[in-house]
């Protein structure tokens, strides 16, 4: 069995270029929602030193005299132009899953003639992605998962894989291996790479020297695995791959906040959000934490930074339950800020924990009725899929509902509720922004 992982190259900022051509070449950065900081870059920028998470009101004083276009992050299209590429990989092959917006893992029939049948195949393939999206893609082919992952990453940094990197034989393994370093294996965190460069490690054929008794003492049953995936065993199932450990929504508000009932309205869209993608990965969470801060910029004002967390009595993933504990959280730190004297918010956010499987539930005599707690998660699925078929938060809870847009005299929706003075228009999404052809 061979596995390859499609990687869409630099997606937020290809997603922009397929409809503003103009953009190739030059050094493009794509912010984080209220134009905060950079989020991507092309390669371009890249060159010049732009690092990710550069505050934007940085950008113009650290590289005087340099082009560089800055857009603000435009989701929506690049969720669009994701689903669009998925889905042309689908058609592909007879099984596919997708783990993010920029990569899928394609499962492949046996090749008798492997590994040249695979290259000219993924040539073919990366190339029709392309042509028919516009979107370029780097696609690896192995053995195993995170061989594939390499080989991927091989495929993005040098022209002359023509977009597709094959490791077949144990020969190649090893010589991929003794080229990558250990520290961006997928599955070795930051943590970990230090330990081993400590210990000698400093590439994955390094890390693949060493003894399983080793790797399963330091790294546990996870690197255990890593380890086992490199050697060329395919251990890892595609409904095995890891789940998000944490997931995080925050954003930066236009206006300093003060009162309790506008932070309220901003947690909960938050904590609605982060249910959401529970949902999608079919995961619950057991801890919910809030996180406010002040303006780190006015140096005027007092600085302060506060979170606090409450543990679930059973692991959730219905909005109303998600939302209702970060709430909890809230009036905790508001709690704290209020003794302190510190009314005034430039950033919150929301990070559920403690993610397991939906599957693997363990119940509390201390939750809510089993009854109702069905009821609400069916609840979330319908408005899921209402929110699918008619546009993002065309059904939401009444909790998370924002000030009225004075244009349309309707509740501002999460994109239209931030700051996107540079964003691009939804070309995919709404008809009043399709390009005209004259």
């Amino acid at each position: 069995m061979f596995y390859a992982l499609v990687d869409c190259d630099n997606c937020y900022v290809s997603c922009e270029r397929v409809f503003n051509p103009s953009l190739e070449g030059k050094a493009v950065v794509v912010l984080s929602n209220n134009d905060g900081c950079v989020v991507a870059r092309s390669p371009e920028a890249k060159a010049l030193g732009v690092s990710e998470g550069l505050p934007f009101f940085q950008l113009a004083e650290r590289f005087p005299g340099q082009e560089i276009h800055a857009l603000s992050s435009n989701y929506t299209l690049y969720g669009d132009m994701s689903r669009r590429v998925m889905g042309i990989l689908r058609d592909a092959v007879p099984d596919l899953f997708v783990y993010s917006i920029d990569e899928a893992f394609l499962t492949l029939p046996e090749s008798p003639c492997a590994p040249a049948d695979y290259k000219a195949w993924g040539e073919a393939l990366a190339a029709k992605v392309r042509r028919w999206t516009g979107m370029p893609v780097s696609i690896g082919i192995a053995r195993t998962k995170t061989l594939a992952k390499v080989a991927s990453k091989y495929a993005k940094r040098y022209p002359g894989y023509r977009k597709c990197c094959v490791i077949q034989t144990d020969e190649q393994r090893q010589k991929a291996l003794s080229l990558f370093p250990v520290g961006d294996v997928w599955g070795i965190g930051r943590r970990h790479a230090a330990r081993l460069a400590a210990a000698g490690v400093h590439t994955a054929l390094d890390f693949t020297r060493q003894s399983a008794a080793t790797v399963r003492r330091t790294m546990a049953v996870t690197g255990l695995r890593t380890w086992r995936e490199l050697c060329g065993q395919d251990c890892i199932s595609l409904e095995q791959l890891p789940l998000k450990q944490t997931i995080c929504t925050s954003r930066s508000f236009p206006r300093m906040l003060t009162s309790r009932d506008d932070l309220a309205v901003a947690v909960a869209g938050f904590a609605a959000r982060c249910a959401q993608k529970l949902r999608r990965q079919r995961s619950m969470a057991q801890m919910v934490t809030v996180f406010m801060a002040t303006n780190p910029f006015r140096e005027e004002l007092d600085q302060s930074s506060l979170s606090r967390t409450v543990y679930l009595p059973a692991p959730a993933q219905s909005d109303t339950e998600i939302v209702h504990a970060a709430h909890q959280s809230m009036d905790l730190c508001l709690d704290v800020a209020a003794r302190n004297a510190l009314p005034q918010w430039k950033r919150a956010g929301v990070v559920v924990s403690g993610i397991v499987p939906d599957s693997e539930i363990q119940t509390s005599f201390l939750d809510i009725p089993p009854a109702l707690k069905q009821k609400f998660q069916r609840l979330s699925a319908v408005a899921d899929g209402i929110n699918l078929r008619h546009g993002d938060e065309a059904l939401q809870l009444a909790a998370a509902l924002r000030p009225q847009d004075p244009a349309t005299g309707k509740a501002l929706t999460f994109r239209n509720s931030i700051l996107h003075a540079h964003r691009s228009p939804f070309y995919t999404t709404d008809i009043r922004d399709i390009i005209q052809v004259e």
